[in-house]
């Protein structure tokens, strides 16, 4: 066998995973109660959220979708709202179905996080309010916390008696 026939072989046993492209799906910022949010002190109260969606694309393609929200209250009053809908396009191939989840659930946030970041920060200072970072984000953990949680519901929907 060749070198270049062996080394084929070898991609298409260890599958192929590439990113093919990455885009904001949607944008939106909030400010509800502008102007008075700039006239208090800032004391800023703020909530993240994330949600990742996941669409087959055929052709070993994926669209998965990681939705960012951070809702910042000032004083009990909500001063702004920012949420990011950043998408990417990941060819995933050769890989097992029991590993497809990880992946998605894990690798392909990770990727598209700091695009997310960069969005929301960017929202944030047009919105005139003061800089906002996100810190990282563990979505292995999040992935696993979201894992035993279904787990537990199936269990508990296998535990109740049925009518």
């Amino acid at each position: 066998m060749s070198e270049e026939n062996q080394e084929a072989q070898n991609q298409q046993e260890q599958g192929q995973f590439s990113l093919q492209r990455v885009y904001c799906k949607d944008i939106s910022f909030e400010t509800p109660n502008s102007p008075q949010s700039f006239l208090t002190d800032w004391k800023p109260d703020m909530n993240l959220n994330l949600n990742t969606q996941v669409h087959a694309l055929g052709d070993d393609n994926y669209e998965v979708v990681l939705v960012v929200t951070v809702t910042v209250k000032n004083n009990d009053q909500t001063a702004f709202l920012a949420e990011v809908h950043q998408a990417g396009i990941f060819h995933i191939s050769g890989i097992p179905d029991e590993q497809k989840n990880p992946v998605m659930g894990i690798t392909c946030p990770n990727i598209l996080f700091p695009f997310a970041r960069e969005a929301v920060a960017d929202l944030v200072n047009r919105g005139s309010f003061p800089q906002l970072l996100l810190s990282p984000v563990n979505f292995e953990q999040l992935y696993a916390q979201h894992m035993q949680q279904l787990k537990d519901a199936q269990q508990q929907a296998e535990s109740e008696p049925k009518h």
